[in-house]
């Protein structure tokens, strides 16, 4: 634990949380133990905080509303993944998406998986079945045993690992994995059988707080439409449906100039958005998601703390000049607590 960090974590505690200076001056003095650890109520403000310091995320407005899971106490691999479905099922809640995140033991617990739910991807010689994205992830989950149906849609098991310990892994539930067909209100997009799950919950990225990485804490919101319209289901190393979409459109594809890309694009974002509204399941599109940014900082500047973020990240990739954020600049600034990228454990 790194010492300057935690004071000044303790500090800003007292101030937003409104605790008195005797409360400051007892943790500062406990603090100097060896067996000192942040509370679960500590770790919740921390984590809700490091949200609001997210500088990637353009969903910053609702940070307050993050349930924290403190699940320290648990190594092993078993109560883990069962802590990990919970994690799930309460997110999902009925597509009714709850903001979460579950704290595992601090350098002892690793998650493998980028994500709790993600799809397989396979190398074979018409190309590749499924996720580009996770061909590396996939071979692992191979080599420890698991085997799937080389379908596109085949959802990884978790990976976890404690301590020095062989890695397990584990099937999710499929009664916990909610997925989302993709239907357009006006097109047939039945033939191209596309889908996605509802729940993004990333579990690749360590939490920072008081000077602590907690290299295993997953945490969700929900989505933002483009991030599976403009990108999972569009990119062309990924799943690269824009083709596919343009012929059930009836787009001139042969030159740039007909702007088809930009058309079918549109349209798979529209078929996006339907699909979860129509399914029940909570999302939000880039503009609203522009205009409750703006809100957030707002709130920010209210409380009088400086508002931060990745101009790249924050900016829509579809329509970016129509939010008011493409105009805006807005400074790069790292604060803590934070989540951060880290290394894979393979």
């Amino acid at each position: 634990m790194h010492k300057q960090e935690l004071n000044e974590f303790l500090h800003l505690y007292k101030q937003e949380m409104k605790q008195s200076e005797q409360w400051l001056e007892n943790r500062l003095h406990e603090a100097a133990e060896p067996s000192f650890s942040l509370t679960t109520e500590e770790l919740t403000y921390g984590a809700r905080v490091a949200w609001r310091n997210s500088n990637k995320c353009i969903g910053r407005l609702f940070w307050n509303s993050l349930t924290v899971f403190d699940q320290r106490h648990l190594l092993n691999e078993h109560e883990i993944f069962e802590a990990l479905v919970k994690h799930i099922d309460y997110a999902t809640n009925n597509g009714k998406i709850r903001p979460a995140i579950t704290l595992f033991d601090p350098g002892r617990v690793r998650i493998w998986n980028h994500q709790l739910i993600r799809y397989a991807g396979y190398e074979t010689a018409k190309g590749i079945v499924g996720d580009s994205d996770s061909v590396g992830f996939t071979k692992v989950c191979e080599t420890l045993g698991w085997q799937g149906a080389h379908t596109n849609y085949d959802v990884l098991p978790l990976v976890i690992q404690v301590d020095d310990r062989e890695p397990l892994y584990f099937d999710l539930p499929k009664e916990s994995v909610l997925e989302v067909p993709i239907i357009h209100p006006v097109y047939d997009f039945s033939g191209l059988n596309m889908k996605w799950y509802a729940v993004p919950i990333i579990s690749s990225m360590r939490f920072n707080v008081a000077g602590v990485d907690f290299q295993a804490a997953p945490f969700n919101g929900w989505y933002m439409g483009t991030e599976i319209g403009a990108r999972n289901l569009a990119d062309t190393y990924r799943y690269n449906f824009l083709p596919k979409v343009a012929e059930i459109v009836g787009l001139n594809t042969t030159f740039n100039a007909s702007l088809w890309k930009d058309r079918a694009l549109v349209e798979l974002n529209i078929a996006v958005l339907h699909s979860y509204k129509n399914a029940g399941v909570s999302i939000v599109d880039h503009h609203t998601a522009a205009q409750q940014f703006q809100l957030f900082q707002q709130q920010e500047r209210a409380n009088s703390r400086d508002v931060t973020g990745n101009w790249v990240w924050l900016v829509p990739p579809l329509s970016p000049a129509t939010a008011e954020l493409y105009h805006e600049p807005i400074a790069n600034t790292i604060k803590k607590p934070n989540y951060f990228y880290q290394n894979g454990p393979y």
